[in-house]
């Protein structure tokens, strides 16, 4: 395409001319590979990076066809440079093979000598791998199989694994299909995810996430271990399989803070599995409780680091990771890729919504003043300091109060990050708070009554974040939130983005204080949600008080 909406520059970065009419599709296609750096107004800067191929082509896609990408959309030559580092990087992926003999010999086979003799040189890697077998091959220690993977990832030469999983204890599940049925996407994700081996599903929050795990379980019928983020997580999804499968709650099994079960399907949070007496992780005979054959990781990007150790050691038993973007904030997709397994299937949110699973949404940042004598306080501030006094600014107070007037009779989520900025919303609002410290029956009954309409507005911490169904939010206010996090800014999103009754569209408001950090950390966030193809409409708070 002569006139195309990309430009392709010699240090692999993309730059997306947003207005032009194809930049739509663009979008979609470079998304399966590029990572979105930065995200103004008219022009958005992707980078293509070596994970991102990797995952592209663990997902099924070749050199050619990303390389057809780009020049079918680029308005230039795409630089030789740019080609020929694309076609060998995608080649890097696969070099190496992890394999296991008849007699349960777990092995590295290189298809290229050369790789191989570069690697065992390794410091890191020459202990994994005790004996040869013969000039392509070598034995792998067998407890090794995990930290061989992160070695190779982190060397350049990520090794696809075709050592196969214990089947794990046998345990029939079926889907209860009774008034539904899985969506095609859905399907397609769990016949993806068993037909390459394990690794990560990538789908919009509301699009059904649970379910495509509820599949993979029906898939497998095997005894399952689910993660999840907290104890709200782990009671939805026992309730959503005790609905959509053949599964009876004897079962089924809670591990928490709370509750000790082991069961056929376990659902366990991932701070009992971190937590430790006496230095020593306290829970660990979780993992081999049972001869689990299926282990579900629910918001994978949120993984706890001790828990990656822990992953190194279960790669004999299938993984399948579940989350709405593999964004991570420490920068560990890496370790995410090589021990969950690699991206295998990714289903952009707008094309979603297209289809009527997941509702629109209109975001907006709403930009307000700070009074000169907040301004002169913030000037003086430290830089530690700095965040806290923007994002916690009075003046956000007047603007919630004017959205929820404007949204009156919506169900509103008034969402933020400093407890004392909440206790006074809520108090100011005249309703309900829920934090961290609100007990689980205390927070589970105020979700029910949000739901029900009860109680319409809620002023939520960060507790919100992760894995609450709550299909009828329609408005959610941001007030302040973890920096510049783009996971955190798609978990919110995905609040409002599960399919309404009322027919009503989603509108997402981020209040921010105006030349301040508060507003570069806002834009970081927003680099998500304009890689997904959101954009964001600036309203100044003065002439929104006007219009109300």
């Amino acid at each position: 395409m002569p006139d195309g909406p990309l430009i392709v520059q010699s240090d692999r970065t993309v730059l997306l001319e947003v207005a032009h009419p194809d930049a739509g599709t663009a979008r979609h296609e470079l998304a399966v590979f590029a990572e979105l750096e930065r995200a103004p107004e008219h022009i958005h800067t992707y980078r293509i990076t070596r994970l991102g191929l990797w995952n592209a082509r663990a997902a099924g896609h070749t050199a050619e066809e990303i390389l057809g990408t780009l020049e079918r959309f680029s308005k230039f030559a795409i630089p030789q440079s740019v080609t020929i580092d694309i076609a060998e990087t995608v080649a890097r992926y696969g070099r190496l093979v992890i394999e296991r003999l008849p007699d349960g010999t777990l092995t590295l086979r290189a298809t290229d000598t050369a790789v191989l003799a570069e690697i065992v040189k390794g410091k890191r890697i020459a202990p994994l791998l005790p004996s040869r077998i013969d000039a392509e091959t070598y034995v792998i220690e067998p407890w090794a199989r995990g930290q061989l993977k992160q070695e190779l990832t982190k060397l350049g030469w990520p090794a696809e694994d075709h050592a196969g999983y214990t089947p794990g204890t046998p345990h029939e599940i079926s889907l209860n299909e009774s008034g539904w049925h899985l969506r095609d996407y859905q399907q397609q994700a769990i016949d993806n995810f068993f037909e390459r081996g394990s690794g990560v599903v990538v789908l919009p929050c509301g699009a059904g996430k649970t379910l495509v795990g509820a599949g993979a379980m029906a898939t497998a019928k095997t005894n399952t271990l689910i993660l999840v983020t907290n104890t709200v997580s782990a009671r939805q999804w026992r309730s959503e399989l005790l609905k959509r499968t053949s599964l009876t709650e004897d079962e089924i099994g809670e591990y928490s803070g709370q509750v000790k079960e082991v069961k056929p399907v376990t659902i366990a949070t991932y701070q009992i599995l971190t937590a430790k007496r006496k230095g020593a992780y306290a829970h660990l005979e979780l993992l081999d409780a049972l001869d689990w054959g299926l282990v579900v990781y629910d918001e994978v990007h949120l993984l706890p680091a001790p828990v990656f150790k822990l992953t190194a050691e279960l790669q004999a038993r299938r993984r399948l990771g579940l989350t709405a973007t593999l964004v991570r904030e420490d920068g560990r997709e890496g370790d995410v890729f090589s021990l969950i397994g690699p991206k295998r299937f990714d289903a952009p949110w707008k094309e979603i919504e297209a289809q009527g699973y997941i509702s629109p949404a209109d975001c907006f940042e709403v930009r307000i003043d700070l009074p000169q004598s907040e301004r002169l306080v913030y000037a003086a501030a430290s830089d530690d300091e700095r965040y806290r006094l923007a994002a916690t600014a009075p003046a956000k107070l007047d603007v919630v109060k004017q959205l929820v007037a404007k949204h009156a009779g919506e169900r509103i989520l008034v969402i933020g990050q400093y407890l004392d900025q909440l206790d006074l919303l809520a108090g100011e609002l005249g309703v309900p708070e829920l934090t961290g410290s609100t007990p689980i029956a205390e927070r589970e009954r105020l979700y029910q009554a949000f739901r029900d309409g009860d109680e319409p507005i809620l002023v939520v911490s960060k507790v919100a974040n992760f894995s609450v169904d709550l299909p009828e939010a329609t408005v959610a206010i941001q007030v302040s939130g973890s920096f510049g996090s783009r996971q955190e800014e798609a978990q919110r999103l995905g609040r409002l983005l599960r399919p309404k009754e009322s027919g009503l569209s989603a509108n997402f408001y981020t209040l921010v204080a105006r030349d301040t950090v508060d507003q570069d950390f806002a834009q970081n966030r927003q680099r998500f949600l304009a890689e997904q193809g959101y954009s964001y409409t600036i309203l100044d708070a003065q002439a929104l008080s006007l219009a109300s």
